[in-house]
């Protein structure tokens, strides 16, 4: 019932109809006039040392679309995997190995088909797996039901490969706030995204996975944006981190 009460809510066929020129004009000046900005360069593998523990590396795979691999960021130390571990180590007292998987432009599809092409794996490869999805899902405007049999895929992709380890689904942001985007189109994808949220929590919890919702108040302030307007700088790059490190479940070996 929650599933189809959130479907129905952003259906509103007569008012988005009645938005549709107006929506459609700024889509394509906000595309035409927002910078594009690079992945992140360097290394896509780190280890974050200091820890002070003598158990072994804690490993943290950072997977998904353009936040995972750092747009808005020079580096991926600097980026989410980079400040995820620091702030990872910092609350185990372990050191942490961190890596990155990903492609700028996917879909919660897309990172399923690329999980299918890199083979089965032995679960052997990390302790935490992190998801960053649903931007592009949002920006392509495909039917809530499809959004939410992805995520359902995706979070069964992830169980399968990474076997054991806890998957933390990163929750999506608030697009209501991005200052890229113009009113009323901004209402429109901020409506729509709170609504994928909600699902993609209703799949994460159906899926043994944890949804961690993005903080709101980081969005108030523009130092936390890149100069895109969009994607995180390397200080909102840690302010989520540190979110994501603080809801991330305890090892029993820690």
């Amino acid at each position: 019932m929650k599933r189809r009460s959130v479907i129905e809510r952003v259906r509103r066929p007569a008012t988005l109809a009645a938005l549709a020129p107006v929506l459609a004009v700024q889509a394509w000046r906000t595309v035409r006039r927002t910078p594009r900005l690079d992945p992140a360069a360097g290394d896509d593998r780190g280890v974050v040392t200091g820890g002070g523990g003598a158990g072994p590396e804690y490993r943290v795979v950072v997977i998904g679309e353009s936040t995972a691999v750092g747009v808005g960021a020079e580096e991926h130390a600097e980026a989410l995997p980079g400040h995820l571990a620091e702030a990872l180590r910092e609350r185990l007292r372990r050191d942490v190995a961190w890596s990155v998987a990903g492609e700028n432009g996917a879909t919660a599809r897309k990172i399923t088909d690329l999980l299918a092409r890199d083979g089965p794996s032995d679960g052997g490869g990390a302790d935490l797996v992190v998801v960053t999805v649903g931007i592009n899902d949002l920006l392509r405007h495909g039917p809530l039901r499809r959004w939410t049999a992805d995520m359902t895929a995706l979070i069964e992709a992830l169980r399968d490969r990474y076997g054991g380890a806890a998957v933390l689904i990163a929750g999506m942001p608030p697009v209501h706030r991005f200052p890229a985007l113009p009113q009323p189109l901004r209402r429109v994808l901020g409506e729509r995204a709170r609504a994928m949220d909600e699902l993609m929590a209703e799949a994460a919890r159906a899926g043994g996975a944890l949804h961690v919702p993005v903080d709101e108040a980081m969005a108030r302030d523009p130092r936390l944006f890149a100069s895109d307007g969009f994607h995180p700088s390397p200080a909102g790059y840690r302010a989520w981190a540190e979110d994501l490190a603080r809801a991330a479940p305890v090892p029993a070996d820690n």
